[in-house]
């Protein structure tokens, strides 16, 4: 069932430490894909504590800054869309490495009447040195298959940080991941509330080379094993 197209604003949320080299990228791109979907929205920085010049270079940008004291990637943007205004909820990174003027793309999926759509770096358009081996070619594909395993979601890239949707879907979700593993946690419950997901191809670029991924991959990985283990049992 198609969505109306005229009654709905955006609010792309990015959650943000200390990224003043891409900040100001991530930040016009997110607006251009916003006028590209013709309606209304705002950027949403939640900063988690930034001690560079993120916060000034955001402002200057635009966008509407939310302080996140609570550390963590899940806890930056569950306070971001708390706050957010817009009822069409984005998220994705700060490091410039999403093309938030791709933003249409999950935006018509949206329309098609899907609540929950995600990007897929992995069938996009995709930097060959955007992501480490070990991400590309182990660890994103074997835990999105391990989630489907127990939780058919419809997603193959389970770690995918651009995705879309409504915040009538988000509060059905009462998310309470504060790390890496919020990622997943969404794909599950929204499962788990039966509802419609797909993912688009999308494109993923090169990290810039002052900006540091905040990502631990054995630390982080294995938390998001574990999680899924537990929703398994409950």
């Amino acid at each position: 069932m198609q969505r109306n197209t005229k009654a709905h604003s955006i609010s792309v949320v990015l959650p943000c430490l200390n990224e003043e080299e891409t900040l100001q990228a991530s930040i016009q791109k997110a607006f251009e894909g916003i006028k590209k979907t013709g309606l209304s929205g705002e950027v949403v920085i939640a900063d988690n504590g930034s001690r560079d010049h993120s916060v000034e270079i955001a402002k200057k940008a635009g966008a509407r800054i939310v302080e996140v004291k609570q550390r963590g990637y899940g806890a930056a943007l569950m306070k971001g869309f708390e706050k957010a205004k817009g009822d069409i909820l984005v998220m994705g990174d700060s490091d410039d490495t999403y093309d938030f003027r791709e933003i249409p793309l999950l935006y018509a999926k949206f329309i098609e009447g899907y609540d929950l759509v995600s990007g897929n770096r992995l069938k996009g358009n995709i930097d060959p040195l955007a992501m480490p081996f070990i991400h590309r070619y182990i660890g994103v594909p074997v835990l999105t298959l391990i989630l489907n395993l127990f939780f058919w979601t419809h997603i193959w890239d389970g770690h995918c940080g651009m995705r879309l949707l409504s915040r009538t879907a988000y509060e059905k979700l009462q998310l309470k991941s504060y790390g890496m593993e919020f990622a997943s946690e969404m794909l599950m419950r929204a499962s788990q509330e039966k509802l419609k997901m797909t993912e688009v191809p999308i494109s993923y670029g090169q990290r810039h080379n002052k900006s540091y991924s905040k990502l631990n991959t054995f630390r982080d990985g294995f938390r998001h094993l574990l999680l899924i283990i537990k929703f398994a049992l409950q």
